[in-house]
C-alpha cells in the first residue's frame, strides 16, 4: 500500500465492477437533466469521448484520417431516455446491446453537403419543429447548412451542457475509472520490474499494451510516453515557453543507465480513462539530490491532498501546492496542478491553467469529482521529478483510486 492509500480521509462506496444499465440510466438523467437547465431541446454530438458518455458506445478512435468521416455521432432528446446513435459499424459497439434497435442507426457523413442533407431529413422526423440545439463540434458542410439543419436559431455550444454533466461521477463510472487504473498498474509491473540499459522506448510500449489488452483495457487513449528528461533545461528541446517539453514521442532510443524517465500512459475501461504517470531512473538508485526531489514532490502532494474536500475550491489547491512549493508554482507552464478525468484522460477542471484565477476561484469542489493532481518539482542536473494520483472526492474528504509504488525513490 502506498503512502497515499494509508491517507485516505473518507470512504465511499464504489463497486469492484460497474453495472453498465445503471451507468447509462444514470448518466444520461444527469445529461438531459444539463439540457433542461439550459433551455435544450436536443444535443448532437460528434466529439468522440462526448458520443462515449451520451450513449455508452464503445468507440475507440481509429485510423486518424478516416476518424472525421467514419465516426460516431449522438442526438440526445431532452424527452427520451435513449439517445440515438449513427454507428459506422455496428460489430463491437458496447451500446447495440443497450440501445433500442430503433434508436441504432446508420452513419452519417457530415463531412459532405450529400450527407449533412441527409441528416437534416432525419433530425426533422426525431426533433420536432422549432427546437433549440446545442452542437459540440461543426463540420464545413454542416455551416453551409446551418439554417437548414437549425431553423430554429443558432445552436448553443454543447460543452456548456455535457461539460457540467460530466463533473460529477455515479459509483458505476468511478468503478470504470479504477479498474482502467488497475488495469494500467497491473500491465505498468512487467515495464518497471525489467526496465533494464538497452531497452528501446518503443518496446516498452509494445509490452505495455500488450499486456493492458490481456488485462481487459478497451482501447489505449494515447501513445505511451517513456520520456527521458534532461539533466538541464539547457540540454532539452526548445520550448516556446522556456520551460520543459513535455510530452515528445517515444521512439527507438535506447535507454542508458542513469536515464531519468517521465513516464504517463493512459488506457480505457468500458470508455473511462486510466492516466498514470511516475518517474523512474533506469538502471541505478537516485542520487541524493534525485531522492531530495521525491521528498519535496510528496510534501507538494500532500499540502494539495490537505486541501480537498467539498467546498474547497480549485485556487486552494493551486495556492497549497505553491506554497509548499516555496513560492513558485511546481507544474509545467502549458499544463496544470490538477485536472479532471472520465471518458477523456483530461477533464473539467482544469485547474492552474491560463483560464486564470477568477476560474480557479469561482470552481468549488463537490462529491464525486474525480482528479488527477500531477505536481512537478525540477532541479538543474537531476532530471526533475513528475508522478500522478487520482482521488474522488467525497463527503468527508477524498479517496485514492490510484495505488502505485514510488520505486525507486520510497514505497
Amino acid at each position: 500500500m502506498t503512502a497515499l492509500s494509508a491517507a485516505t480521509t473518507a470512504a465511499i462506496d464504489i463497486p469492484d465492477l460497474p453495472d453498465r444499465a445503471r451507468m447509462r440510466r444514470e448518466t444520461g438523467a444527469r445529461l438531459r437533466s444539463a439540457m433542461a437547465e439550459r433551455g435544450v431541446d436536443a444535443a448532437i454530438l460528434l466529439l468522440n469521448n462526448n458520443v462515449v458518455y451520451a450513449t455508452g458506445a464503445n468507440w475507440p478512435l481509429g485510423d486518424a484520417g478516416l476518424a472525421h468521416v467514419e465516426r460516431p455521432v449522438a442526438v440526445v432528446t431532452a424527452d427520451d431516455e435513449w439517445p440515438h446513435l449513427f454507428l459506422p459499424f455496428r460489430a463491437g459497439a458496447a451500446a447495440e446491446s443497450e440501445l433500442p434497435d430503433d434508436h441504432l442507426h446508420s452513419p452519417v457523413y457530415l463531412e459532405f453537403d450529400e450527407g449533412v442533407a441527409d441528416f437534416a431529413r432525419i433530425l426533422a422526423d426525431l426533433v420536432p419543429a422549432g427546437s433549440t440545439f446545442a452542437v459540440d463540434e461543426y463540420t464545413g458542410a454542416m455551416l453551409r447548412a446551418r439554417d437548414r439543419l437549425f431553423p430554429g436559431g443558432k445552436p448553443v455550444d454543447a460543452a456548456a451542457v455535457i461539460g457540467p454533466a460530466k463533473l460529477i461521477k455515479t459509483p458505476d463510472e468511478l468503478s470504470c475509472i479504477r479498474k482502467a487504473c488497475r488495469i494500467t498498474e497491473e500491465a505498468i509491473v512487467d515495464i518497471h520490474t525489467s526496465l533494464a540499459p538497452g531497452q528501446r522506448q518503443i518496446d516498452l510500449s509494445a509490452r505495455f499494451v500488450r499486456r493492458a489488452f490481456e488485462l481487459g483495457a478497451t482501447a489505449t487513449m494515447l501513445d505511451a510516453i517513456w520520456q527521458v528528461m534532461p539533466a538541464t533545461k539547457a540540454d532539452g528541446v526548445w520550448t516556446k515557453h522556456g520551460d520543459l517539453a513535455l510530452p515528445l514521442l517515444t521512439t527507438e532510443r535506447e535507454l542508458a543507465a542513469g536515464d531519468v524517465l517521465w513516464t504517463d500512459v493512459s488506457i480505457t475501461y468500458n470508455g473511462y480513462c486510466s492516466d498514470f504517470g511516475r518517474t523512474w531512473i533506469v538502471g541505478q538508485d537516485p542520487a541524493p539530490r534525485q531522492q531530495a526531489q521525491y521528498r519535496e514532490w510528496r510534501e507538494i502532494l500532500d499540502a494539495v491532498l490537505a486541501q480537498i474536500r467539498p467546498g474547497a475550491t480549485a485556487a486552494q489547491l493551486g495556492a497549497a501546492a505553491t506554497a509548499a512549493a516555496g513560492g513558485q508554482r511546481p507544474w509545467l507552464p502549458h499544463f496544470y496542478i490538477s485536472h479532471g478525468i472520465g471518458v477523456s484522460a483530461a477533464e473539467v477542471p482544469m485547474i492552474g491553467t491560463d483560464l486564470g484565477a477568477e476560474f480557479d476561484e469561482n470552481f468549488v469542489l463537490r462529491p464525486g469529482m474525480v482528479l488527477v493532481l500531477e505536481p512537478v518539482v525540477w532541479e538543474d542536473g537531476t532530471g526533475g521529478y513528475r508522478s500522478e494520483e487520482i482521488v474522488v472526492v467525497t463527503e468527508g474528504g477524498f479517496k485514492p483510486l490510484t495505488d502505485y509504488t514510488y520505486a525507486p525513490y520510497g514505497d
